[in-house]
C-alpha cells in the first residue's frame, strides 16, 4: 500500500483537542447537544441543586437569583432535570 493510502489520518484537522493548559473553555462544546434545559420559574424555588450535579459546570445564578445553563457548553445530558427537587427542569429539543 501507499504511504498516502494508510496515513490519511495525518491531513484531519486537529479537532476537541486540549493543546495548551487553560484553554478548555475555547471549546463551545454544546453544539452536541439534542436536548436543552429549560426552567419553569414558577416552580424554581432557586435552590441552585442544578448547579451542584451539573458535570459540565456549565450552570451559574443569574443577577434574579435563578439558575441558568450556558448553552455553550451544556451537552444537554439531563442531569439537572433529574435532581431538580420541584421538577422545574424540562429537558426540550434544541
Amino acid at each position: 500500500m501507499a504511504k498516502q493510502a494508510i496515513c490519511k489520518w495525518e491531513k484531519l484537522n486537529l479537532g476537541t483537542a486540549i493543546t495548551e493548559a487553560g484553554s478548555a473553555s475555547k471549546l463551545k462544546t454544546g453544539d452536541w447537544k439534542t436536548l436543552r434545559p429549560e426552567t419553569d420559574r414558577e416552580k424554581c424555588i432557586k435552590c441552585g441543586m442544578c448547579q451542584v450535579y451539573c458535570p459540565e459546570f456549565c450552570i451559574h445564578e443569574n443577577e434574579e437569583g435563578f439558575f441558568v445553563a450556558d448553552l455553550f457548553y451544556c451537552k444537554g445530558c439531563g442531569i439537572c432535570a433529574n435532581e431538580c427537587p420541584k421538577k422545574a427542569i424540562a429537558m426540550v429539543m434544541d
